[in-house]
């Protein structure tokens, strides 16, 4: 009888599973300095104290707190009818708050993302957001040519972002839709989807026997495509040990990221058209820096009032990190072409070994083509 053997193991493919290259803490380090340096450089930006963007910072104040009003209503109305149930029935004031109030406090915060939900939601009731993104893109170009106006070579200066992409018709970054109402409905059952998914997981955890293990698993299944097999593996035995409310905001915080994320980028991928293969290609490649991006901003996101200001500053800073992880935009009749070129990451190392004060120089080749006017003013201007 023939001795049975075992398949000889796939080392590339057992590599690739353990590879993180994607999501390398030097990317997560970096996208998190550029939480400081884009927002510093969108700051900067005079068109963004005008009258009009002054008008949209008291809107987007009187917005937070409208959505902090909009959040405390449910939990402060469950208070009043609690204290008026005391009258009738014998209620301890500390067990609604440790068994009831604070449950679905933090079941509306962290596990729903309720905040994060109304300042994305403004997107689609404002173009205010994708106005700026533009302004700033367009205040990253001058600022760059400001910058190396003294250079021995002009021509070796990289191409302008903002003439050619202000150019590129304008589509939801999801479905190349022009509707407004299609988005806002794709949009809202996405949200629908990932909260349903989180607050089931949420629940389940609270199963006996096996719920303890319901989160731990969810970390690993989620990281493992992400970061590894490897430190997927440490998450979960991490996430065994760790109090259940840590584990769940160590989790939303990562599906947090990566929608926050998205939402900042649609006025890119609004003009530049990937297909949803080439689409998630390109997040996949840059994946560690956009999470420490989006995890500095996110972090500022939950000071009270200011968020929604502080996303405004998130969409300006965008522009600015677009800059660093794209290329220039051709003329749109090449858009095609150029949204394919662009799914890898092709300065990757150079863009991580540059220090804070030489990123400009990512972009070091003659442009592959000329703008005769790389500041055009706008008609209203």
């Amino acid at each position: 009888m023939a001795s049975s053997q075992r398949p000889p193991i796939d080392k590339e493919k057992l590599k690739k599973k353990f590879d993180m290259s994607h999501f390398d803490l030097n990317a997560v380090i970096r996208g998190i300095q550029l939480t400081g340096v884009g927002a510093h450089r969108a700051l900067q930006n005079p068109n963004i104290f005008t009258s009009e963007h002054y008008k949209q910072a008291a809107y987007a104040v009187a917005a937070g707190i409208a959505i902090r009003i909009l959040i405390a209503v449910p939990i402060y109305s469950l208070r009043i009818i609690l204290y008026l149930s005391s009258f009738l029935l014998p209620l301890d004031s500390t067990t609604w708050d440790e068994t009831i109030i604070s449950p679905l406090t933090f079941i509306e915060t962290h596990v729903l993302q309720i905040p994060l939900f109304l300042m994305t939601l403004m997107r689609y009731i404002t173009p205010t957001l994708d106005t700026l993104f533009m302004d700033s893109l367009r205040w990253v170009d001058k600022t760059y040519v400001q910058k190396h106006q003294n250079d021995a070579d002009p021509s070796k200066l990289r191409p302008m972002y903002y003439p050619n992409l202000k150019q590129y018709p304008l589509k939801d970054g999801s479905t190349q839709s022009s509707s407004m109402a299609e988005s806002l409905s794709l949009f809202l059952v996405r949200f629908a989807r990932k909260g349903a998914i989180s607050l089931a997981v949420y629940l389940l955890s609270y199963t006996p026997k096996v719920g303890f293990l319901v989160l731990p698993a969810a970390s690993f299944w989620t990281f493992k495509s992400a970061v590894g097999l490897g430190p997927a593996c440490v998450i979960f035995g991490t996430g065994v040990l760790l109090p259940k409310r840590y584990l769940v905001i160590f989790l939303q915080s990562y599906f947090a990221s990566r929608s926050l994320m998205r939402e900042l980028l649609e006025p890119y991928f609004a003009r530049v058209h990937f297909t949803k293969e080439e689409k998630r290609r390109w997040f996949r490649n840059r994946e560690g820096l956009l999470f420490g991006f989006a995890i500095g901003f996110l972090t500022l996101l939950r000071v009270p009032l200011l968020g929604v200001l502080i996303y405004g500053i998130a969409e300006a800073s965008t522009a600015y990190l677009i800059t660093k992880i794209t290329d220039p935009p051709p003329p749109k009749n090449q858009m095609r072409k150029f949204a394919a070129s662009q799914v890898e990451w092709k300065n990757k190392q150079k863009f991580l070994s540059l220090s804070l004060v030489d990123l400009d120089k990512i972009h070091d080749k003659p442009p592959p083509y000329s703008v005769d006017d790389p500041f055009p003013r706008r008609e209203s201007e």
